[in-house]
């Protein structure tokens, strides 16, 4: 696929610029080259949900070289900024969550290390553990607050009450999403180094180096300019790495600052699955009302979460959440009320999708589950309401001229999948008998890019370039390349904006102390948001190049290269954007993502055992900076849905996950995979760098449902959950074959 012809390299399939050094192991990762200077830290962990700390101590065989910190020890304050302070760094009277830290080791060695772990006693007294979302929202114990609701939100519209007394047909569902691991390659892991002035540098495997500077500056009280966080290669993240290391990169500062040495703390995958967040487990009710032409009248949706026992950033994934429940359809009037939950289990935190896929998941069911009490097909059912142009949702955003797709991606991906002739061909085969079933199920989906309302305004999001006299420019951002392409995307941009050679481009290395804070890599926004702010400095670069150089140079940025220039731009406000968080109402998003996928999978009714087959998918997402990473963005999202979809199933056993290890927690290998098919559809943003949008959320919103809604096509039974198992799906099996 050739790049545009007004254009250089912006749409061009650029080899990933990182690709040669991962391929070959050149690349190293934190723990591939260990600091023979660093001291190794570790945590002493609660084996109870819920408890009283009697005590912390050290028995006699505790080596005297190690060191101990408990919370009376800490020196800063015991707390991890994220959305609020309420998480303390180490557990200091109660214990709320099994592996919650009550203690910190420090020690020279590995074996060291070990007998120092060994030889600390923790005494507790077990108290009552809520674990289950039901008694938490019945306010038991409290875990958090007076009632155990860590946040809540309401969209209201209209008059749904009216609106249900009228409808035709009213469908009712109950729909629940269980937790999930991101299983990045690479497990969490930091490196923490004193400093001669008091302060910290930190060396870590993360997507948010601004967070964890944040989180260090408020619980240890130092200036911004003592304390450093550098980002190292980082082999994944998925969300994972957005709130998790500023936690562990306190722990290694802490113990590095009372020992007087660099301390590592780099997990090992069991501990990395057992303490790490995950994605929220959800339940939603929903009900849909409808008129006798099978169109969208209202809804009334109350979509719960559970949090775990602290807040992290729960708040946040519940408001997309609640943005995106009513889906990419017209409904003109809702009641609309979310809220997440605390419980005495390890705290939940940021995924990919970010609040969008339990949200898609419930209402692509209800979608599904209205057409067959409708007697419609799906397809059509979701044409009858999907949102256009002029369009404006239950939140009280409008879209714009340019702004829908919606009807553009479903059409696409029903042409290209032969939607239509592939139901057929299911059910004559399924008539047929035999132990295979097969299914097929549609899908469509949205995704806001950037963060929600003003959150952009807030952020102020900075972004610096430098021309070297080598006549390279140097792109100083702090969106980290975790796996996702921001590292080839970044300069694809920069090298269009310049009229450069994507050859003349670097990208350096996410560094407090050398890039300003253009924002957390979450949200979908690096390419969207932080991309447009790299444009605009890039053209201010340029401009100071040519008056450097003057008008006859032939290459001013070469010619200007031993002059030190530097360029930098701040988000600039959209003064289209009205929003007001305090009602949840107004322009959500600077602009939407569209999605539709078809399903095809294979059911054995013997084994219960689910293999998709065949996948198309159709995005729209504005323009694709590099098609081929796009297409493998597209790829790997979505298989992460499918699996979340049959799977993935993590289980807890007395507020502690029992699957905690690869063995036993299931994802996919590439024989899980189905055949892949995949279009990218444009239609340009003005908003975003040469027409681009944000992708990287969007395709783990659609596998899901989609897999569902193929799986109850193959069965005949309706399906409420995810991850559907063979276990569900037998006991579903034998209920409707009575």
């Amino acid at each position: 696929m050739p790049a545009p012809p007004d254009r250089r390299h912006v749409g061009a399939p650029l080899p990933r610029l990182d690709a040669w050094g991962k391929v070959t192991g050149a690349t190293t990762f934190l723990s591939d080259e260990p600091r023979s200077d660093a001291w190794l830290g570790a945590a002493v962990r609660s084996p109870l949900p819920h408890a009283r700390l009697v005590s912390v101590s050290k028995t006699a065989a505790f080596p005297p070289q190690a060191v101990l910190l408990t919370a009376a020890d800490l020196p800063c304050a015991n707390l991890v900024a994220m959305v609020r302070e309420d998480l303390p760094l180490l557990a200091a009277d109660e214990v709320r969550f099994a592996t919650q830290p009550v203690a910190l080791v420090a020690a020279p060695d590995r074996e060291t290390l070990k007998a120092a772990l060994a030889a600390v006693a923790v005494e507790l007294e077990e108290l009552p553990a809520v674990l289950d979302l039901d008694a938490a929202l019945r306010g038991e114990g409290p875990v958090w607050g007076a009632d155990n609701v860590v946040a809540e939100y309401r969209i209201d519209r209209g008059d749904p009450d009216a609106a249900f007394a009228s409808a035709v047909t009213v469908v009712e569902g109950t729909y629940s999403t269980g937790y999930q691991e991101h299983m990045y390659l690479e497990p969490q892991g930091v490196v923490a180094t004193p400093r001669p002035d008091g302060g910290v540098e930190i060396l870590g495997s993360l997507q948010c180096p601004y967070y964890i500077h944040n989180a260090l500056k408020r619980a240890l009280g130092l200036d911004g300019d003592r304390v450093v966080v550098r980002q190292s290669p980082t082999g994944g993240a998925f969300g994972g790495k957005e709130d998790y290391p500023s936690i562990l990169a306190l722990q290694a500062a802490v113990l590095a600052l009372r020992c007087g040495q660099p301390v590592s703390m780099i997990y090992e995958r069991r501990e990395d699955v057992a303490c790490t967040t995950k994605r929220h487990p959800s339940r939603t009710r929903y009900r849909s009302a409808f008129d006798g032409e099978g169109r969208l009248l209202a809804v009334d949706i109350d979509l719960v979460l559970d949090a775990g026992a602290f807040t992290t950033l729960s708040p946040v994934v519940l408001s997309r959440g609640v943005l995106h429940v009513a889906g990419p359809y017209r409904v003109p009037h809702a009641r609309i009320r979310g809220r997440t939950v605390a419980t005495h289990t390890p705290p939940n935190g940021a995924f990919r999708g970010f609040g969008v896929p339990k949200a898609a998941f419930a209402c692509e069911r209800q979608m599904d589950r209205a057409a067959r009490r409708l007697g419609l097909d799906p397809a059509e059912l979701r044409r009858r309401n999907l949102v256009r142009d002029g369009d404006t949702f239950v939140f009280g955003q409008t879209l714009r001229p340019g702004m829908a797709a919606a009807d553009l991606v479903l059409e696409r991906v029903l042409d290209r999948s032969g939607y239509e002739q592939r139901r057929r061909e299911a059910r004559a085969f399924n008539a047929g008998g035999g132990p295979l079933r097969r299914g097929v199920g549609v899908t469509l989906t949205m995704h806001g890019g950037g963060f929600t309302g003003d959150g952009e305004d807030r952020i102020k999001g900075k972004v610096a370039v430098r021309l070297d006299p080598d006549g390279l420019v140097t792109l100083l951002v702090s969106s980290v390349e975790m796996g996702q392409g921001a590292a080839t995307v970044l300069p694809q941009i920069a090298a269009e904006a310049l009229g450069l050679p994507v050859g003349r481009i670097r990208f350096h290395q996410p560094d407090t102390s050398a890039v300003p804070d253009s924002g957390p890599t979450v949200a979908s926004r690096t390419t969207m948001v932080v991309g447009r702010i790299l444009v605009a400095a890039c053209r201010q670069l340029a401009d100071k190049a040519r008056a450097f150089a003057g008008d006859k140079a032939a290459d001013p940025l070469l010619a200007a290269g031993h002059a030190g220039l530097t360029a930098t731009a701040v988000y600039e406000s959209d003064p289209d954007i009205d929003w007001d968080q305090s009602t949840m109402h107004g322009d959500a998003y600077q602009g939407w993502s569209w999605a539709a996928a078809v399903a095809e999978v294979e059911v054995d009714v013997d084994t219960m055992e689910v293999r998709p087959v065949r996948l198309t998918h159709v995005v729209e997402i504005g323009c694709a900076v590099n098609p081929v990473l796009c297409v493998g963005q597209v790829e790997g999202g979505a298989l992460q849905g499918l699996a979340w979809g049959h799977l993935e199933e993590m289980k807890l056993k007395d507020g502690r996950y029992w699957n905690d290890r690869m063995s036993t927690y299931i994802i996919p290998t590439s024989l899980d995979a189905p055949d892949f098919d995949v279009e990218l559809a444009e239609l340009p943003s003005p908003r975003g760098p040469f027409g681009a949008k944000g992708l990287g959320e969007l395709p783990l919103n659609a596998g899901a449902p989609a897999l569902a809604a193929a799986v109850e096509d193959a069965l005949d039974i309706e399906v409420f959950e995810a991850p559907v198992t063979p276990e569900i799906l037998l006991a579903r099996w034998r209920e409707v074959s009575r």
